[in-house]
Order: C-alpha cells, then sequence, then structure tokens
C-alpha cells in the first residue's frame, strides 16, 4: 500500500498541474480572438487552462446569468433585461471592451456594385426588392444572408441599419460569421455582412454611405457601422480571468487583436 501511495504521489507530482481553469463561450465574432489569445495565454502561463467555445452572443451572455461560463465573449452591449435577469440570480455583470470592429457587407467578387446606402441595404433586407439592377448592379437575383437572433452582430446591424425593422422571411439565416462568408464566396447574387476579420479575397466588401470598412476607416469611426466587441464577466475578475483579460489588453494581447483582422484598442 505504501508504495502504491509513493507511486501516486510521484505520478502527481510529473504531471502539470492546473493553477486554474476558466471556459469562455459566445460571440463568433469575437471567436478567433478568444481562441488565439486563449492558445497564446496558456502557453506563456503553464498551469493555467482556458476553454474556448462558440454560440453566439446571446448564448454566451444566458451561460455567464446561469453560471455556465466565466468569460462570454459579446459583439453587442448587454441588454436591460439580460441585466436584470442576472440581477435576479445574484450576478452582476461587468463589461470589458477588448477591441473594436466595423459590420462589413459582402458581396460575390463578381458582383459589380462597390457601395450601398444604408438605406438601400435596409430595402434589401427588409422588402421584397429582388434583382441587382435596382441597386446599380448586374442583372442576377439578390440573395440576402442574416445572421440569426442569437447573434450580437444581427443586434447590431439591426440597430444600426435596420432600425430594428423584420428581416425579410426569404432571408437565409446562419449561426456564424464563417457560414455567411462561406455562402457569399459561392452564391453570386448573395449579400452578408461579417466582422472585420472574416474579409478575405474569396469576398468583396462593399462601401457603405462611401465608405469602405477598414480597420483605419474603424478606428478613425469613420466607418458608419462601427461597435465594440465586449467580453463579460460576473462581478470584477479574480484568478485566471483576471490574468487572462488583463493580457488580452495588453500590448501582446492587443497585438493579437490586430493580427486576426480586428481593430486593437492601443
Amino acid at each position: 500500500m505504501k508504495k502504491i501511495l509513493m507511486s501516486i504521489v510521484a505520478l502527481g507530482l510529473a504531471m502539470p498541474a492546473f493553477a486554474g481553469k476558466a471556459v469562455m463561450e459566445g460571440s463568433t465574432t469575437v471567436l478567433p480572438i478568444a481562441q488565439k489569445a486563449a492558445e497564446v495565454f496558456m502557453n506563456n502561463n503553464p498551469g493555467e487552462e482556458i476553454s474556448v467555445r462558440g454560440g453566439g452572443s446571446g448564448v454566451g451572455i444566458a451561460s455567464i446569468i446561469d453560471g455556465t461560463c466565466d468569460i462570454a465573449d459579446a459583439s453587442r452591449a448587454i441588454k436591460p433585461a439580460e441585466l436584470e435577469k442576472a440581477a435576479k440570480k445574484g450576478r452582476n455583470l461587468k463589461a470589458h471592451v477588448i477591441a473594436m470592429d466595423g459590420i462589413s457587407h459582402i458581396v460575390h467578387p463578381s458582383n459589380t456594385v462597390t457601395n450601398l446606402t444604408r438605406e438601400q441595404i435596409k430595402k434589401m433586407y427588409t422588402s421584397r426588392a429582388s434583382n441587382w439592377k435596382e441597386f446599380g448592379g448586374p442583372d442576377l437575383r439578390i440573395v440576402v444572408i442574416s445572421r440569426d437572433s442569437a447573434s450580437g452582430t444581427f443586434e447590431a446591424f439591426s440597430d444600426m441599419v435596420l432600425d430594428r425593422k423584420r428581416v425579410r422571411p426569404d432571408a437565409i439565416m446562419q449561426a456564424s460569421n464563417q457560414a455567411i462568408a462561406s455562402i457569399v464566396a459561392r452564391t453570386p447574387g448573395a449579400i452578408g455582412y461579417v466582422g472585420l476579420g472574416y474579409l478575405t479575397p474569396a469576398v468583396k466588401a462593399i462601401g457603405v454611405d462611401g465608405i469602405i470598412p477598414t480597420k483605419e476607416s474603424v478606428l478613425r469611426n469613420k466607418y458608419p457601422i462601427t461597435r465594440p466587441l465586449f467580453m463579460y464577466t460576473n462581478g470584477k475578475p479574480e484568478g485566471t480571468v483576471k490574468k487572462f483579460i488583463d493580457f488580452l489588453k495588453s500590448p501582446e494581447g492587443q497585438k493579437i487583436v490586430n493580427e486576426e483582422g480586428f481593430v486593437g484598442l492601443k
């Protein structure tokens, strides 16, 4: 028995002990930042463990209210009703701005349209506008791609572009930025919207009210559909959660934000 106990102790000493664990969940816009930052953070801090999941801003906020995650990633501000629900459960949610973003409208690279006004985008998404010819484009059927209701990107887009009007019933709803980008990349008549970090040569970003979404236009607050990206914690962060958020706000963390295609705070 003594030998067995000594073996267990020796094994325990040989294995790395986790100093702390944290679960992060939510926005698919924030997801590339969260995944890369967690990877670098854990490499820099042996013994710390960060688990990262997507699901959408609404999912992340619901999870932190319910106590099933430690950090909620969100691409929108928390709603009063969510704050009220959190308070009823004895949870005091705190917002941490970790980056800036521009909601970028994208079309297939073959589409000749280079700019739309917010009113034109609103018309596309809320009415029966059916052909790109109505907007100075090719003779193609408009295929509207949108995020689902759990998405913070959808909430921000609805506020800033749609004036909270309902999306047309034939819109194709998707659960992630990547899903929208993939559909637009293979559909000549499609229009969608994604976070700045999801822009690739496979899609074409168009101007909104004459301004192209770029890091510079977002940083200078010239692009009209600009928003902060958040991480929410229950109260003042402590332990692993504090270490991670401090890291993300540091120059090294903000470098990751910029490398992932978003706009750093520093």
